[in-house]
């Protein structure tokens, strides 16, 4: 705290970024972030840089002032990279992260080694969210922050059942409740409703899911073709990796989409096998139990690579 109100004191110009493919935490933790900047100290600019998010985060405070392009002239006194397990997952801001006078890095990843001038990781923590919650004073979160932080914390828990919901989880939230935050709101609109699109590339996923190692992997993609068909955005994909983890009898589950020259890799597991450890070794990173990689290759060689990754751990 000591250093995060020192760092902010000091600055004017104030930017804010996440990873690649924003999810509800990354999401939240940088609007909270401006948001509580822009409550409690005055006189400051502050931008959010993030590729373009999901429309069901659009009732967020300051969500529709967030910036989808590098500007990689502007040079910032501060600039905080939010639920970042690695450097290369802020990759299309880069050069302005680069650019900037100080860098802090807020983290709840188990991947991260720790960059920047100033980090808070913490791996217990259950969202970038949480972390944000230690850091900031609780008498000064008011409620078009709270709602920001409690958005994340439940998208990073999938809804308080993930293995990463501990006691002092549900004690922040509770606080964040107490705030005046609308939960059921948050709860169906941006975790459990889905658009009929994004029901139609389940469904095609599902489609196409295959068994291995006895029914302890399951597997599946979807194509360009697929996205092409239904008219919708890689964002639209978001959920399904979720859904294939819970099939009766998996211990992992993994889903790809193409990106370029190779496919990105989503991978989830139950009880066993360590996903950040095979995303780490690929470039990526992420929790023990949910984690991300870009590989570049064909379907099947990515395929293959990732299957006996987790085939050696089981």
């Amino acid at each position: 705290m000591k250093h995060f109100n020192e760092q902010v004191l000091k600055a004017d110009k104030i930017a804010i970024t996440g990873h690649i493919h924003p999810d509800g935490d990354c999401i939240g933790s940088c609007l909270a972030l401006k948001q509580y900047i822009l409550d409690n100290y005055s006189g400051k600019k502050v931008d959010v840089y993030l590729e373009p998010i999901s429309t069901e985060f659009y009732f967020l405070s300051h969500a529709d002032e967030i910036i989808t392009e590098s500007n990689d002239e502007e040079v910032y006194d501060l600039f905080f990279v939010l639920d970042c397990g690695a450097e290369d997952r802020y990759e299309p801001f880069a050069t302005m992260v680069n650019h900037a006078k100080t860098l802090i890095g807020i983290d709840h990843h188990i991947s991260n080694d720790g960059f920047g001038d100033f980090c808070k990781i913490d791996p217990q923590a259950s969202a970038t969210c949480e972390v944000l919650c230690q850091i900031f004073e609780e008498d000064k979160i008011f409620k078009e922050c709270a709602q920001c932080l409690y958005t994340g914390i439940v998208h990073d828990t999938g809804v308080f059942k993930h293995s990463n919901t501990t006691r002092k989880t549900m004690e922040y939230a509770g606080m964040l409740l107490e705030k005046g935050v609308s939960s059921t709101k948050i709860i169906d609109e941006t975790f459990y409703q889905k658009t009929f699109v994004q029901n139609q590339l389940l469904g095609k996923a599902l489609l196409k899911s295959e068994l291995y190692e006895k029914g302890q992997i399951i597997f599946s993609y979807l194509s360009e073709e697929d996205f092409k068909d239904l008219q919708a955005s890689t964002s639209d994909s978001d959920g399904i990796i979720d859904q294939l983890r819970i099939t009766k009898g998996v211990e992992a589950a993994v889903f790809l989409y193409p990106i370029k020259d190779g496919y990105k890799v989503s991978m989830r597991s139950n009880e066993t096998v360590n996903v950040s450890e095979i995303a780490k070794s690929h470039g990526g990173g992420g929790h023990i139990r949910a984690a991300g990689c870009s590989v570049k290759g064909n379907l099947q060689d990515v395929k293959n690579m990732i299957i006996n990754d987790i085939t050696k751990q089981l």
